[in-house]
């Protein structure tokens, strides 16, 4: 008997307003009510506050829901201080007060890595920075609006590849805040508007570094413009023509100075958004490893030697391995710029074995970790093997921490240290780090 293909009705649900209590927030920020069994999740909702939504979305075992009116507020939410905020998607949790943020990144970690927490584990403070002003990267979105033909200038909204004007960020650093106006005003004039991809923004200890993607060759007449408003903000000029092609227009090579070493990079390469709770997390990365004169430490995923070349400084020998090959071109020589000859640099895969890797046939004292999103997966397995009786994984990511963890467990480490790090104040974004010492 022949079957014919019926397309599943539409699931219905109910969209009226409906009043709910909020009991708790999940890892990401969003309120979480429950209807029945079934928790509903309400960005912008706090919790213990009673609140009016409708629901946007429902699944068999979860439900999300669009918050209409607070009935009830919390008396830790706050009127958030960027007009912004309802809109642009670069920061989900200004409505709460700050002590309330940390306190709730410090229990999101807490449950996540609760079964590697014992009672001698230490729980550090969280290490903080300015709460506003302290990003020192952005990228500007660009796009020109259809119907009035201006150009769109700022950050993508929540959930949305729309575009919210912003010419006044309150987390920029100052000095990358006050440029925003002034390249929105001088982009608008240029004659090929729908060439224009990105504007990305970086700090530097010279000043500003700008780089303008664009798609066609800028006119003449607009590129001098752009170098003229560049020389009276004392910054630097890259011009992006193609993917991962940078020219230089008018300035000097950015670089960064933290915890007594010199790191010259390119915009296009990876250094951590705020410059304060950096200096601090590589402080406490080295106190907690405790390197000696006569350790040899390896330093994970180095990137251009944030840690590794500070580390130098305190022990008989580091090596620095990144998948990147021009990462770690960059971070060669930035051990040069510092006179440290005690640090050498690899290129390899670090989701691979490294048993045929020269470097990894020497035995390292001490590790630290300090992975990408996606965690260690792969090398994590083979830390035990590499001698290590200390280990700091620096981690962006909650989930694969915990994840790490389990395998670092199996090798016999245990949980020494966990504390929390605010990279990005008023965001939901966690990151960690943790000291994992083998068992005796």
């Amino acid at each position: 008997m022949a079957r014919f293909f019926q397309p599943k009705k539409k699931t219905q649900f109910e969209t009226k307003h409906q009043s709910v209590l909020v009991e708790r927030m999940d890892h990401n920020g969003a309120g979480i009510a429950h209807q029945g069994k079934k928790p509903v999740f309400i960005d912008g909702a706090l919790p213990d506050e009673q609140v009016v939504i409708q629901l946007t979305e429902s699944k068999s075992k979860f439900a999300r829901a669009k918050l209409i009116k607070i009935l009830k507020p919390s008396e830790k939410r706050l009127e958030p201080f960027c007009k912004h905020f309802s809109q642009c998607g670069g920061c989900h949790l200004q409505h709460l007060d700050y002590t309330s943020q940390l306190a709730h990144k410090n229990q999101s970690l807490t449950h996540l890595m609760g079964q590697y927490i014992r009672a001698d584990t230490e729980q550090a403070e969280a290490v903080t920075g300015p709460e506003k002003g302290y990003r020192r990267r952005a990228r500007i979105s660009l796009f020109v609006d259809k119907k009035s033909q201006q150009l769109q200038f700022g950050f993508r909204k929540k959930q949305s590849k729309h575009i919210e004007n912003v010419t006044d960020c309150a987390v920029l650093e100052p000095s990358l805040n006050a440029l925003l106006p002034k390249l929105k005003s001088l982009l608008n004039t240029f004659s090929n508007l729908t060439s224009l991809g990105h504007v990305e923004l970086v700090l530097g200890d010279d000043g500003p570094v700008i780089v303008l993607r664009h798609l066609k060759a800028l006119q003449e007449q607009e590129q001098s413009a752009l170098i003229q408003l560049v020389k009276e903000s004392n910054a630097t000029l890259y011009s992006m023509p193609e993917n991962d092609k940078l020219v230089l227009l008018t300035g000097n090579e950015p670089c960064y100075s933290e915890v007594g070493v010199k790191l010259p990079f390119s915009p296009s390469h990876f250094i951590q958004v705020n410059q304060t709770v950096n200096q601090n997390m590589v402080e406490q990365a080295i106190e907690w490893l405790a390197p000696s004169p006569g350790e040899r430490v390896l330093d994970l995923f180095c990137g251009l030697g944030n840690f590794s070349l500070p580390l130098a400084k305190k022990s008989q020998y580091v090596v620095g391995v990144e998948g990147v090959d021009e990462m770690v071109q960059q971070a060669s020589k930035n051990a040069q710029v510092n006179g440290l000859d005690n640090v050498a640099f690899f290129q390899a895969n670090l989701e691979e074995a490294l048993s045929s890797q020269a470097w990894a046939k020497e035995k390292f004292d001490k590790i630290l970790l300090d992975p990408a999103r996606a965690g260690a997966s792969g090398i994590v397995d083979q830390i035990s093997g590499l001698g290590a009786q200390s280990v700091v994984y620096v981690s962006c990511n909650p989930a694969t921490l915990a994840r790490d963890s389990e395998s670092l467990a199996k090798q016999g480490y245990l949980l020494s240290k966990l504390g929390m790090l605010d990279m990005f104040p008023h965001t939901s974004h966690l990151e960690s780090m943790a000291l994992f010492v083998k068992a005796k």
